[in-house]
């Protein structure tokens, strides 16, 4: 089984630093998680967050050229966003246009008419 990119595994953390830690995955793969990785809230000190031998889950985000693994704890822990489309046919789509068009007509035909009446005003 290969480590895929956006795959979430279980791993254990075999190692901490000031910049992240180091997660061991399946299969001996290892990877790291980077600081900024661990929690949605800002991380002053990871080992507030993480120990050495603590299991964790993890997503892999990236593997560079060299075969480095990154991961992510907080996005293994985001639920997916899956957006929601709703099909839109031809006729709303132009009567949306239609609409911002006449919006942005109205507001030019105003802006005309006010510089007419400031320059009637000044003139008089």
């Amino acid at each position: 089984m290969a480590i895929e990119v956006g795959k979430i595994y279980d791993g254990k953390v075999t190692g901490l630093s000031k910049f992240g830690a180091f997660v061991q995955l399946p299969e001996g793969k290892s990877g790291m998680v980077h600081i900024s990785e661990v929690s949605s809230n800002y991380v002053n000190d990871i080992r507030d967050h993480l120990a050495e031998g603590k299991e964790v889950r993890v997503k892999v985000i990236g593997i560079d050229e060299k075969g480095r693994i990154n991961l992510s704890i907080k996005k293994a822990a985001e639920p997916e966003k899956v957006p929601e489309k709703k099909p839109v046919s031809f006729e709303d789509m132009l009567s949306k246009f239609k609409q911002e068009s006449d919006d942005k007509f109205a507001d030019v035909r105003m802006s005309k008419e006010n510089r007419r009446s400031d320059y009637a005003k000044r003139r008089k």
